[in-house]
């Protein structure tokens, strides 16, 4: 909103100083501080109304130190994080921006669904909340979405190199190169490789001549099985008091600077990857949305005076998902969210392993003291402060690892 009306000031009426807003650092500096600012200004009255709503955590008997004195901590607090993400996106982003559009959407549908799985917990008394097969339908809807979108809209494009070499213009007697070409593409990045782009149209090549028309057929389940699969690893990370939102911030911060640079052609052009035009835009969706998560930690570090709930988790997997399809970096999900891959093994592998040893010694067995694997150390007798800190560190230290596959190849 305020971009175009700074936008009209600045070009039709040119008032000195509007001009400013055309710039992604200033405008994402703006929404970083304002979104900082309503979630912990605002954070405080979202809290006493869920108080006096009685949204209150129910908690299982898990045997763990301090789990007991939790319970009655009002939860959806997702709703500071969406409320205070989507405000300044919709004053400095460019709205028409289609990257800006799909983040909106995805922030809002994966929001309800996340809400709708805590009002049933909470108002209909059932735990298990919304059936896990409604939420599958639910990853799967918006997957489809962001999918048809990002491979037939046509402002998603990539910029590559022409392959041709210098031309001699007799004219002028110039050599000149001719500029790269915008195109539709399903290309994305492997990391720590030299020639480091893969075209997901490649696995239908056997198919033989146009098969390139056909890579959505690969494209578009790629997008839903990611989705899908980071909105879960979120949510099964929201356990303790700042550990989920306290890891995202970091990986989506990483995925910050991935987004400004692949979205500035001299950046890209220097570190010799993909420019994405117009993707540059997320970064102000991205600086909101870490405000966001920050000023959410004001009040979910330990200990907790309110709980993310399933609004705020499985919006935040969705957010980062989205965010590394649409920039290119979706293979780098394992290394930048590595906390949340840990624990879904973690889960994983416990049940598996529980089941199996059940079926043949009939007895099951387990491979942690608990899952998912922050709960195995709570176990083991760690305070949770000291487990969230520490798997900040291990977040901090794959985000950076991640950074440097720019150019480490």
């Amino acid at each position: 909103m305020l971009y175009s009306l700074f936008e009209y000031l600045n070009k039709i009426l040119n008032i000195s100083g509007t001009g400013v807003f055309q710039y992604i650092t200033f405008r994402s500096a703006m929404a970083f501080i304002l979104s900082l600012l309503l979630s912990t200004i605002y954070g405080k009255r979202i809290i006493r109304f869920l108080q006096n709503q009685q949204v209150g955590e129910t908690v299982r008997e898990l045997g763990l130190a301090g789990q007991n004195e939790k319970a009655g901590t009002p939860t959806m607090g997702g709703l500071i994080i969406i409320f205070a993400t989507l405000v300044p996106v919709l004053l400095f982003a460019k709205l028409q921006n289609i990257y800006i559009v799909l983040l909106i959407v995805t922030t809002l549908w994966m929001g309800t669904i996340g809400f709708i799985d805590d009002y049933i917990k909470i108002f209909k008394k059932d735990k298990q909340g919304l059936k896990g097969i409604f939420k599958v339908f639910g990853q799967v809807g918006l997957g489809l979405i962001v999918g048809t979108v990002l491979y037939f809209h046509q402002g998603v494009t990539v910029r590559t190199d022409t392959g041709k070499t210098d031309v001699f213009k007799e004219s002028t007697g110039y050599v000149v190169t001719p500029p790269p070409v915008e195109e539709k593409s399903t290309a994305t990045t492997i990391p720590f490789f030299k020639n480091n782009e893969f075209d997901y149209a490649e696995l239908l090549a056997w198919t033989g001549e146009g098969y390139e028309k056909w890579a959505w057929l690969v494209f578009i389940p790629v997008v839903i099985f990611i989705i899908t699969a980071v909105s879960n690893g979120a949510n099964l990370t929201d356990g303790i008091d700042g550990l989920a939102a306290g890891t995202s911030a970091i990986s989506v911060l990483a995925l910050g600077i991935f987004t400004f640079l692949s979205g500035n052609i001299i950046f890209s052009n220097y570190l010799n990857i993909m420019y994405i035009p117009n993707s540059g835009e997320m970064t102000v969706f991205i600086a909101s949305f870490v405000g966001a998560l920050i000023g959410f930690l004001w009040y979910n570090s330990y200990p907790a005076s309110v709980f993310m709930g399933d609004t705020g988790s499985l919006t935040i997997g969705g957010i980062i998902a989205v965010l590394a399809i649409a920039v290119r970096k979706e293979m780098l999900i394992p290394l930048l969210c590595g906390v949340f891959l840990v624990e879904n093994l973690s889960v994983v592998l416990q049940v598996s392993y529980f089941k199996y040893t059940k079926k043949r010694f009939g007895e099951g067995r387990r491979i942690f003291l608990m899952s998912p694997l922050h709960h195995h150390y709570q176990k083991k007798g760690y305070h949770e402060s000291k487990i969230v800190t520490r798997f900040w560190i291990v977040a901090i230290m794959l985000a950076i690892l991640s950074i440097i596959t720019l150019k480490l190849r």
